[in-house]
């Protein structure tokens, strides 16, 4: 096939993938299973574009859930996952082994699976996907700790999972101390991440760059560099990556805004390369013989092992009963489990092909189950949240031969800055608002102007006072005129 026409389908695959946003809104339809259908559309069964390889298919998969779990780490905010810490965790390693241990089992009675052979099924089918998570999830509404909770658990969970695939793939005896590995596996891959994303903060804000976008650039590069390590090391590189980006998501970095962006569409670009790719594998002729094993995988992971990895997770850390049955019908499953099930495939483990149609059928029809039915159901359990205040948003970037760095603040729908005057922010004295951007139109504000929401400010400050402005801003915001500096958590 010649470079143009590989071109031509390339942008026609993206433009149409991004219609399918539009359309799978209106549709109320998660746009993942718009991006499957596109693959099979071009496919052997469609376009007749055979594909085939299952080595190529898991490495490129791989760097997509790279990418996916770097933009998910890079765009959380700590301060709303911190209270879901606890659980969160569990629900990605004891929920995950509570999982596997339990649709193995029950696999291994209703089709007859060799044990070690159900347990890799089992391994398989236990994560949650971050792509569809962070796509379902942002725009539902519901509350910071149960959202917080779904989104640690998607971006903590590929790692343990991925380890147990490996192990119930491989030949290898599994020994009394091999979940010892696994667990050193996890915390120093974990560790690696987390030193990564701090050294990696540290050196963007120190950096001088000679251009805006080489933030983002360098920024993605961390991340990558934290996955090359911790495999390097011969620990959890999915970890790594995922903790690099929190880290840095949450770092006072350089043209965060423009950074954010960056990675976002990375993350878009990402899904949508995976999802299509992975429908392009599948075999249409195939899919009907695994349509019995999808739907007993699919009653045991829905009905009972969703349900006790929940409780087992969630229960200790006495969350209330309907948070619990929410998650259990939130455990959205994407393309991370096609992605593990072709691990078995390209190893050459018997019966692999049969778990991959029936992981491509389950997929599918979980997604569109769930999926579509997630907004009805937190609100059938009262955990929509309507008109919740977000935080205000502050952008940095520096301008070094002056020792300073302009902030750029936009003021949100429910922000409590919405109505104080310009002198009642109280900033630090060296510094000033220089521009308030109003409707489009810019001004120069005095003590005594008033902000209002949807207020575009412009704060210059020195290096030394950032963090305090910063503060000062986010604690107004969180508390109105009459917060105090410390008390309203600013930092």
């Amino acid at each position: 096939m010649e470079l143009t026409t590989v071109l031509g389908i390339v942008a026609a695959v993206l433009l149409v993938s991004v219609l399918a946003v539009r359309v799978s809104v209106r549709l109320g339809l998660p746009s993942l299973l718009l991006y499957l259908a596109i693959g099979v559309v071009l496919g052997e069964a469609g376009f007749g574009i055979r594909f085939d390889d299952a080595e190529l298919t898991k490495a490129l998969g791989i760097v997509a859930l790279v990418l996916i779990l770097a933009e998910g780490g890079l765009t959380t905010r700590w301060q709303d996952v911190r209270p879901a810490l606890g659980v969160g965790t569990a629900l990605a390693t004891l929920g995950v082994g509570v999982s596997i241990a339990v649709t193995g089992g029950a696999l291994h009675l209703l089709l007859d699976l060799e044990w070690r052979t159900a347990l890799l099924w089992g391994a398989v089918l236990s994560s949650t996907d971050a792509a569809a998570v962070f796509s379902v999830l942002r725009g539902l509404g519901v509350g910071k700790r149960l959202a917080g909770t779904l989104e640690l658990e998607s971006g903590l969970n590929d790692a343990p999972v991925f380890i147990a695939v490996i192990l119930f793939a491989s030949t290898d005896a599994i020994h009394w101390w091999t979940p010892l590995l696994a667990v050193y596996e996890l915390g120093v891959g974990g560790l690696v991440g987390g030193v990564l994303g701090w050294l990696g903060a540290q050196a963007l804000r120190r950096a001088a760059l000679p251009a805006t976008g080489l933030y983002p650039l360098a920024t993605m590069a961390v991340c990558l560099a934290a996955y090359v390590t911790a495999q390097g090391v011969h620990t959890s590189g999915l970890l790594a990556t995922y903790v690099a980006g929190l880290v840095l998501g949450n770092a006072r970095l350089p043209h965060r805004g423009d950074t954010l962006s960056f990675v976002e569409g990375m993350g878009w670009l990402a899904q949508i390369g995976l999802f299509v790719l992975l429908g392009l594998y599948a075999s249409p002729e195939r899919l009907g013989g695994a349509l019995l094993p999808a739907l007993a995988a699919g009653a045991v992971l829905v009905l009972l092992a969703r349900p006790l990895s929940v409780i087992a997770s969630a229960v200790p850390f006495r969350m209330p009963w309907r948070e619990q049955v929410f998650l259990s019908w939130a455990g959205l499953r994407g393309a991370v489990p096609i992605v593990l099930a072709l691990i078995p495939l390209a190893t050459g483990v018997p019966g692999a092909e049969r778990l991959v149609d029936t992981v491509f059928l389950l997929v599918t029809a979980l997604t569109l189950l769930q999926g579509t039915t997630l907004p009805a159901v937190a609100r059938r359990l009262g955990l929509v949240r309507s008109a919740q205040a977000r935080e205000v948003d502050v952008d940095a970037a520096p301008l070094d031969e002056l020792g300073a760095v302009l902030l750029q603040v936009r003021v949100p729908d429910g922000s409590r800055l919405h109505g104080v005057h310009v002198g009642e922010l109280r900033l630090p004295s060296t510094a000033t608002i220089s521009l308030v951007v109003r409707s489009g139109a810019g001004f120069a504000p005095q003590r005594d102007t008033r902000l209002r929401t949807g207020d575009q400010l412009l704060v210059v400050t020195t290096e030394t006072t950032r963090v305090a402005t910063e503060r000062r801003i986010r604690a107004v915001d969180r508390a109105g005129r009459l917060a105090t500096w410390f008390g309203e958590s600013g930092r």
